[in-house]
């Protein structure tokens, strides 16, 4: 045997280590439902979707449910750029005018949502796991209202009303689809869900994909939501990445102001969901290779936890 017949040998015991060491942690999420808010800039990198969709596709063949929700705001930026639609933004989210909400739904009902399902049906073609490409527009699957938002004048300090255009907040899911997708015990199917909603009068709205997240996967009852960031999770005041916290620890660090920026509305959107009765909600970094699964299937985890008490 030579140096590489013997180093691919000790490659092989060490993966069947691993294996067996995930064991407990497969046991755990056995036919549990996993919601994965997959976005952040990692999107728009082939190989990284590619891996991505991969690992998907693993968790499924493992027993677990996985259910993706997807958001596109570069994706979105490129091609209103290219259509030459200016965009502005309030609080971060997109003020949506008509234009910019039939570029919206186009890239992400349709571009963006329908790559994503094409590599996780590729990556599983050998067992035939496919992902379906829905939008919160199939089968009455999301119903939101108008978001409604006020901004203080800096100097007569008077509150007034901003208006986002066609910018929602979720009322209500209906799960029906996605349940009877995932309950399928002849087929196996992954969902994936673009951000996009219907008020009550029929309009179109664009919705941010972390609030579809939570709000989904408080409607299936979720094990655990997967917030895939740009960053490696939450930071305490030390600087230091800290590991698990409860819903009255992650209001104090925002109050304390040592959440800030982007990572306010991920806490906000963290805590709703456990609330809804999520059991857990992760905040990960997804640019790194097999996070999800690190996650999942390993003892200390990859980022941080959010439960409820």
């Amino acid at each position: 045997m030579n140096e590489t017949e013997r180093q691919s040998e000790e490659r092989s015991w060490e993966t069947a280590k691993t294996l067996a060491e995930a064991l407990p942690y497969i046991q755990v999420y056995d036919r549990e439902t996993v919601v994965i808010k997959y976005g952040g800039h990692a999107m728009g990198e082939s190989a990284v979707a590619k891996q991505f969709a991969a690992d998907v596709v693993l968790l499924k063949l493992m027993g677990v449910n996985p259910v993706v929700v997807h958001g596109g705001g570069p994706q979105i930026s490129a091609m209103l750029d290219k259509a030459g639609v200016k965009s502005s933004f309030v609080d971060g989210l997109r003020v949506t005018d008509p234009a910019t909400m039939e570029v919206a739904e186009m890239v992400l009902s349709g571009a963006v949502n329908k790559e994503i399902a094409h590599w996780i049906t590729m990556a599983g073609k050998e067992a035939d796991v496919r992902g379906v490409g829905l939008s919160g527009k199939d089968a009455g699957l999301l119903t939101v209202e108008k978001t409604r938002r006020t901004k203080r004048d800096p100097d007569s300090m008077i509150e007034h009303e901003v208006d986002l255009g066609f910018v929602g907040e979720p009322t209500k899911v209906d799960p029906k689809l996605i349940a009877g997708l995932i309950a399928s015990e002849t087929e196996d199917w992954v969902p994936v869900i673009a951000p996009i909603g219907v008020a009550e009068d029929g309009q179109t709205y664009n919705v941010n994909a972390d609030t579809v997240a939570g709000a989904v996967a408080g409607s299936l009852n979720a094990k655990r939501m997967l917030l895939l960031t740009d960053v490696a999770g939450v930071k305490g005041a030390d600087g230091e990445i800290i590991r698990q916290m409860t819903v009255p620890e992650a209001k104090q660090l925002i109050r304390d102001g040592v959440a800030t920026g982007g990572m306010i509305p991920k806490l906000e959107t963290a805590m709703a969901a456990v609330e809804a009765g999520v059991e857990a909600v992760v905040i990960l970094d997804g640019r790194r290779p097999h996070a999800m699964l690190v996650e999942l299937f390993t003892e200390f985890g990859a980022g941080t936890l959010v439960k409820a008490s």
